[in-house]
Formats: structure tokens, C-alpha cells, sequence
């Protein structure tokens, strides 16, 4: 009965005349009434189709059906196409054969075979391996079908493909084709079939094109295609789970062509408990520990396993001397190495002094030469045990100078000023601690990025004077990368480190900032490993477009919980997810709430060690 009968009634009147009445129907009775059912809210508007494609809802599709597969098939052989960064779906129908049927029909086809090996032997021809192979072959099939090793399927792979035109499907339809065959696999199109082939690959599970191929276990098994990366080394560290398998990701950067790594993650979503659980894991393994720390995060950690801490701000009692000079190593001239160091000075000058003109950059330049000049440092003497300049004396250099009146305003509060206690005091760092951290929380905002290049400077020469397996943690790395100077330097140990047998792992919050640096995509290029962790929608598609996510690992990042994210490293990534033990957590946790109440066991058990000590 129609929608428009079932809203009509009929009476009948005195005279028993039969006349139709509106009936009223509540809403709710309409809904129920029209049966909307799912296939109309999923089926597109209208479908054009032709003997070789497809248009539906603005694409064009076609179907591919494979006709003929080697030999042998490897494993994984169908993973290439199920990573292609196209759009496209692939269907795959597999029907059990019951195997007395297929016993019988072997008893025929090695009856066959041997008939014809016989025919060729009583003729006197020279044996054909063609017929020798499928005669062995035939006959080990047959004994592990009736030792129920094996089954024999049969099993149809269809593959439709989508373009916006006929141009760029004529591409992906070679692009796939041309991997197929390199694999000895072979696709035709299914030609005056399309519909049949669409709704074959449709999630429906309907095989309508009904093109098999008859296959026994082993080669069908390779036919899975969720295969997931495994990155679960022989050596290395445990960085987390596989999300995909559960399995371990173990991993060794010092296994890669360059040791760094890059870690890109919204606030709030772990990337410092990540970076500190890679730390307190990487120790184990007589690796040292170098940590730049603009939050004081790290503070803890190093307390835990009695590392340094040093606090660099205007009133620490801690201080770097920036005219500390390399020592240079047996295979370096001294000449080249102080020439390299005034060069980094000079940009240390140009960060703190707001830029520097050409003719300022050249009166700086000299004026440092003449500095270390004073002090008997010059390219051609031995300078190892010589006392460096400091601040003070530079500027007293500089004053002589013809034209540095600008200059000497902007520096005398480096000097003699309030900051006057950030760098004009010799260096009492010493760094010959596992783990070392420097943290610049207390720091000025203003001073932040001279403060981080002048300890990135600190570190190098300390890297390059003794050569050690060691790790440079440089967190909310953004702020190195707002001055060119700072970024190139970063990009300078990012390149370098490996010959000294450093890591250096960069750690930001800020996409944007990184990457508008010029020095931001090619320090991400000279990482061998990244991770990923939960995005913004705001950065991810930068993200997507520098490391060619998939649509689906773009919204992974989108979706993902705390600590989990994508683990890059070479040319593999998986899905990661970061997880502790308990006894780790409770020194690497970052969670102000987790904090509070560690800090309050440490005051209280503090407080019964005094109170123990007195009744004693």
C-alpha cells in the first residue's frame, strides 16, 4: 500500500455510500511509515556507466581483475599497492574448494601430466622441465592436501581505481599495473563488466565478477594486506608498542646514517615524557646526556639519577663565558678553528645586539680578533692554556674603535648593566656528568635565544674536545629557530654531530615557527628519526605535506591520545604508542597534578628521616 492510502481512511454515510476521509497521522507515524532504508542514504545520485569505466558522484572508476599470478608469491607482495598514496579499493574474494572435490580433479591432472612425460619418453624426446616441474609440483600438493596440511581456495582480487579524469586514471592505472608486473602479477580490465566489478570490490561481499584463480594456503596467505611496519631491532632502546600488532618498537639511532630526531606534538600531548623516557632508557647504554631545558622540566630527572643541573639566568651562580675558545684536535689547524669561532661570536653579537649592519659586522669582527690578540691568542700560537677574554675586555677594545658609538650603547648593559651577570664572568660548567642539564626557564624572554645559542655553543666545544656516545636534547626548539643565527648553528651540530658521535634530538611544540626558519625542513631532512605525536588541526597539514601523510595518519594524529602518535625511523614508521613503567613514570611524569603529589611523599618521608634521627 502506498505512503498517500495509508493516510486516507473510508466510512460509510447513512446510505451506505463509502467515501475516503483524511485520517490525521502523527509525524513520528509518517517517519515510520516511509521505511527509509541504509542503501538510500549511501547509494550516489545517479551512475553513468560505459564498457570500461564508471562516473559516479564527479569520479571516474574502473575495475581491474587479476588473471594470472608466478610461480611462488612472497610474502607482503601485495603491501606496495595497500601503501600507494592513491585513491582507490581493493577487494578480495576467497571461496574454500572441499578437498575431496579437488582430489578427484588432481587424480585426473597428474594422469594427464604423466601421460604426456610418457608420450614424449616412448618417442625418444629429450624431457620437457616444464611438465617435470608441474608433475612435482602436482604431486607434493596432492600428498599435503591428504595429510590436511594444505586447502585449496578459490580466490578473485579485484581492484577499482579513482580519478578525477580519464587522464589522471590512465596514471594510476599504469603506476599500479607497472608494480604488479614487476612482481609477475597480470590485471585486465573488466571490460563491459564494470558494474559487476564495482560492486564485486563494494564492502557488500558479493562477488559478482566471479574471475578466480584456484590458489592452496600458503600462496593466499600472502594475499593479507594489513601489513604493518616492524621496527623491533636486535639492539637499541624500547621507545613503545606497535598500535597496529602490540609488538615492540626497539630502535638504536646510532644505528641510522645520522643520529638525530625530530619530535613535533601539540602541548599537553607527551612529547617531553617521551623525549625523558628516551633519556633514562638511553643511559642504560653508556650514552650521555646533554639536555637544554627552557621549563625546568628536567630538573627531577637529573636530581634521580645524580646528574648535573646547572640554572642559567641573570642571577645564577652559574656562568658561561662566550670568548671561551675551542681546543683544537690533532687533525685540526688552529688557524681555522679560531677563524670558525670569531665567525660564531659575530653572530652571537647579532642576536644580542638587536642585527648588526654591514659596516657594524665588520668593526665587531675586527675588534674580536684584537681582543683575543691582547690576550697573546692568534691563529699561529698555542692557546690551550691560556686565560680567555671576557666581555669587559672586548668592549674595551671596541671603545677604541672609529665608529662603534652605537655599538658600545647597545652592549653596555651586557656589560655593566643588568645583564651585566648573564656573560661577563668566566665559565664554572663542568659537564662530566652522565646527565647534564641546562635549564634557561629563569631567563628573560628577550635573552632566551642568546642564552640557548651561547650553551649550544658551550656544548659543541665540549663535544668536539672529547669525543663520547652522546645525546643533545634541545626542548621547545622554536626559540633557536625565530634568529637565523641560532637555526644555522643548530643546523651546523645537526649536520656535523655525527663525526663526534652525537645525537641531536629536537623537540617543538610550534610547527609554524619551525619550519618558517629557512634552517626548519632541512634539520627535519638530516633527522633520520621522528615522532609524531597528537597534532592540532591548525598544524597538521603542514605536517602532512612535509612527511606525505596519508589521509588516514593524518587524522591518526588528529585522534590520537597522549603519548601516541607515528614513530618514524629511515624509511619505516609504525603507530607508537609511549608507555612507562611505574617506576619510570614516577621520574619522568610532567602532570603538575602527578608532581605535586610526588613532591609531598619526598617532603614527608624527608620530615620522618629528621624526625627519626632526633628521637635516635
Amino acid at each position: 500500500m502506498s505512503l498517500l492510502s495509508d493516510l486516507i481512511g473510508t466510512s460509510k454515510n447513512k446510505k451506505g455510500v463509502t467515501k475516503k476521509t483524511a485520517v490525521p497521522v502523527l509525524p513520528g507515524e509518517i517517519y515510520r511509515t516511509a521505511k527509509l532504508q541504509l542503501q538510500d542514504i549511501l547509494a550516489p545520485a545517479a551512475l553513468e556507466v560505459s564498457s570500461k569505466s564508471i562516473k559516479i558522484a564527479g569520479k571516474t572508476s574502473r575495475t581491474f581483475f587479476v588473471m594470472s599470478y608466478p610461480r611462488f608469491l612472497s610474502d607482503g607482495w601485495l603491501a606496495p599497492i595497500v601503501n600507494l598514496d592513491k585513491v582507490f579499493d581493493v577487494g578480495i574474494h576467497i571461496h574454500p574448494i572441499p578437498t575431496e572435490k579437488i582430489l578427484s580433479e588432481f587424480k585426473k591432472k597428474v594422469a594427464e601430466v604423466q601421460s604426456q612425460i610418457n608420450t614424449r619418453e616412448s618417442k625418444g624426446l629429450v624431457r620437457d622441465p616444464i611438465l617435470d616441474t608441474a608433475y612435482r609440483d602436482l604431486e607434493s600438493l596432492r600428498d599435503a592436501l591428504q595429510q590436511a596440511q594444505e586447502k585449496i581456495f578459490s580466490v578473485g582480487l579485484y581492484i577499482t581505481i579513482y580519478a578525477d579524469d580519464e587522464d589522471e586514471l590512465f596514471k594510476t592505472e599504469n603506476e599500479i599495473r607497472s608494480l604488479l608486473e614487476s612482481k609477475l602479477v597480470y590485471l585486465k580490465p573488466a571490460l563491459f563488466q564494470q558494474m559487476e566489478g564495482f560492486l564485486s570490490v563494494a564492502p557488500i561481499g558479493q562477488d559478482k565478477l566471479q574471475v578466480h584463480t584456484k590458489l592452496n594456503t600458503g600462496p593466499v596467505s600472502s594475499f593479507f594486506p594489513f601489513i604493518s611496519s616492524e621496527l623491533t631491532d636486535n639492539k637499541g632502546i624500547l621507545y613503545g608498542i606497535n598500535r597496529h600488532n602490540s609488538g615492540l618498537v626497539i630502535f638504536d639511532r646510532y644505528s641510522l646514517p645520522n643520529y638525530n630526531s625530530v619530535i613535533f606534538a601539540t602541548s599537553g600531548a607527551g612529547k617531553s615524557y617521551a623525549t625523558k623516557l628516551e633519556i633514562l632508557r638511553t643511559m642504560m647504554f653508556d650514552t650521555e646526556v646533554i639536555v637544554i631545558d627552557p621549563e625546568r622540566e628536567y630538573e627531577y630527572l637529573a636530581e634521580a639519577v645524580g646528574g648535573r643541573y646547572f640554572n642559567i639566568s641573570l642571577s645564577s651562580e652559574h656562568h658561561i663565558n662566550p670568548f671561551d675558545v675551542p681546543r683544537p684536535l690533532e687533525d685540526e689547524d688552529p688557524a681555522d678553528v679560531l677563524r670558525t669561532h670569531i665567525i660564531h661570536l659575530v653572530g652571537l653579537f647579532r642576536i644580542m645586539l638587536g642585527g648588526l649592519s654591514p659596516e657594524e659586522d665588520s668593526l665587531i669582527d675586527r675588534a674580536i680578533t684584537e681582543t683575543y690578540a691582547l690576550k697573546d691568542i692568534t691563529p699561529s700560537a698555542d692557546y690551550a692554556n691560556i686565560e680567555p677574554p671576557l666581555m669587559s675586555d672586548f668592549e674595551m677594545v671596541l671603545s677604541s674603535v672609529e665608529g662603534s658609538e652605537s655599538l658600545l650603547t647597545r652592549l653596555t648593559k651586557y656589560t655593566r648593566g643588568t645583564w651585566a651577570g648573564f656573560i661577563n664572568k668566566p665559565s664554572n660548567v663542568d659537564i662530566n656528568k652522565k646527565l647534564v642539564v641546562f635549564s634557561i626557564r629563569d631567563m628573560e624572554d628577550e635573552l632566551k635565544p642568546a642564552a640557548m645559542y651561547i650553551i649550544t655553543q658551550f656544548i659543541w666545544n665540549a663535544v668536539r674536545k672529547d669525543i663520547k656516545k652522546r645525546l643533545l636534547v634541545v626542548d621547545e626548539a622554536w626559540w633557536m629557530m625565530k634568529s637565523d643565527d641560532t637555526a644555522s648553528f643548530l643546523f651546523m651540530i645537526a649536520k656535523r654531530g655525527r663525526k663526534y658521535f652525537l645525537g641531536l634530538a629536537t623537540i617543538t611544540q610550534d610547527v609554524g615557527d619551525f619550519i618558517k626558519s629557512r634552517y626548519g625542513i632541512p634539520i627535519i631532512t638530516n633527522s633520520s628519526m621522528q615522532l609524531l605525536l597528537k597534532q592540532s588541526p591548525s598544524a597538521i597539514d603542514n605536517l602532512q605535506e612535509i612527511f606525505r601523510l596519508t589521509d588516514e595518519e593524518k587524522y591518526l594524529l588528529i585522534e590520537s591520545n597522549v603519548g601516541e602518535g607515528i614513530f618514524f625511523a629511515g624509511l619505516k614508521h609504525v603507530a607508537i604508542k609511549i608507555i612507562a613503567s611505574y617506576t619510570e613514570d614516577q621520574v619522568i611524569t610532567s602532570d603538575p597534578a602527578q608532581v605535586l603529589s610526588i613532591k609531598k611523599a619526598r617532603e614527608e618521608f624527608k620530615q620522618s628521616q629528621e624526625s627519626n634521627s632526633f628521637a635516635n
